[in-house]
């Protein structure tokens, strides 16, 4: 071929590649992204999300000496850091409200009803009403505090309204509010996350109690409760804890992963998956076959969870990312670090139990 041919074409090459990529950090010869970890940030059970240009780490605080199940341990409260990029650095974590402020619906403080008992608080989820609901732009902040339910039987959950994304939160703060939410279906006490999904409702995925098993429900315009549209009991799953999950474009299917099986601060539990056409029917998960096989064998999609345990899932940039506890397994977590690594989905690679070599459709790498 010419040189001259060479160098035209060379150029049409280049010309298509800069058109596909814009826009598109993957197609523009950007590095793939890679598993990451945050260390040294006293924030757990965390979620990381992206407001405008900044982005936004939440999570429960242990530095003041929290222990988990010892009586009238003090109650750190939730934090929130912020960064330019995800991989940081952090600032210092600020908290969405104070402890000691009121916990309206037990009419005591929130230190007590999160320390009395040393059951904790966990989970701070952060959402905006934009694209759905009320559309108002609004901020609300989801938790759970499981004395709530062993208490007064009630479900854990509970809501505040934020003055901004990095709070403050709750009625101590301007035009902040507090609901402890109606709940059909996630009417328990577990670990939740919340499946958002561009111009539709979001969902609260819940962990029940006892059995553990997973549930789905649809959340109501305010964003502050649920409709009692739901599904009860998804793929069949029991004993499992900390879900998450996100919508597949592409491949129109939405992914649930979760901790299977679940336990306390565990470290090194594996991560499973499960999908579905539709947000609330349909779920399945891979079951094995074999005498004697463990049931949850070819639904795993990382045996050890790089160390740790599954916590929940959050969408950067259009990108879905497993957050991952790296537990330290003490009662006391504030050293333990939070692992972030992107999440595939490739539905094609293999059928369990068609006798090939199988290749779970999701995972994730540990570096």
């Amino acid at each position: 071929m010419p040189a001259r041919v060479r160098a035209i074409l060379a150029t049409v090459i280049l010309a298509a590649a800069a058109l596909l990529g814009a826009g598109s950090p993957a197609l523009a010869g950007a590095a793939a992204p890679r598993p990451f970890v945050i260390e040294g940030l006293d924030l757990h059970d965390a979620t990381v999300k992206r407001f405008g240009n900044t982005y936004y780490m939440y999570g429960s605080m242990y530095a003041c000496g929290f222990e988990w199940y010892v009586n009238n341990t003090p109650w750190c409260g939730f934090g929130v850091s912020t960064a330019s990029r995800p991989q940081g650095p952090w600032s210092a974590p600020r908290p969405l409200f104070a402890p000691d402020s009121e916990d309206p619906y037990a009419k005591r403080s929130w230190q007590a009803t999160c320390g009395g008992t040393g059951q904790g608080c966990f989970n701070p989820r952060m959402i905006r009403r934009t694209g759905w609901g009320l559309n108002d732009g609004a901020f609300l902040l989801w938790f759970n505090a499981p004395r709530h339910h062993t208490e007064f039987k009630v479900n854990a959950y509970n809501v505040m309204t934020c003055a901004g994304p990095a709070g403050p939160c709750g009625p101590s703060a301007a035009n902040g509010t507090y609901t402890k939410p109606t709940l059909d279906v996630c009417a328990g006490n577990g670990d939740f996350g919340i499946i958002e999904r561009s111009g539709t409702r979001p969902a609260i995925v819940c962990t029940m109690p006892r059995e553990t098993a997973l549930n789905i429900e649809e959340l109501n315009t305010r964003g502050d409760g649920g409709t009692g549209v739901g599904v009860q009991g998804v793929a069949g799953l029991t004993h499992i804890e900390g879900p998450g999950g996100f919508w597949n474009a592409e491949h129109r299917t939405y992914v649930l992963t979760y901790s299977d099986q679940g336990c306390g601060y565990c470290a090194g539990t594996p991560t499973s998956y499960a999908t579905a056409p539709s947000l609330y029917s349909g779920w399945t998960a891979p079951g094995n076959v074999g005498w004697g096989a463990p049931v949850y064998g070819r639904r795993v999609v990382n045996g050890t969870s790089c160390g740790g345990q599954p916590r929940t899932v959050t969408v950067l940039n259009g990108r879905p990312w497993q957050i991952v506890d790296l537990w330290r397994g003490t009662r006391n977590e504030t050293q333990a670090g939070t692992l972030l690594a992107p999440l595939a989905y490739h539905p094609t690679q293999g059928t369990p139990g068609d006798g090939k070599r199988w290749i779970p459709p999701v995972g994730y790498a540990c570096s």
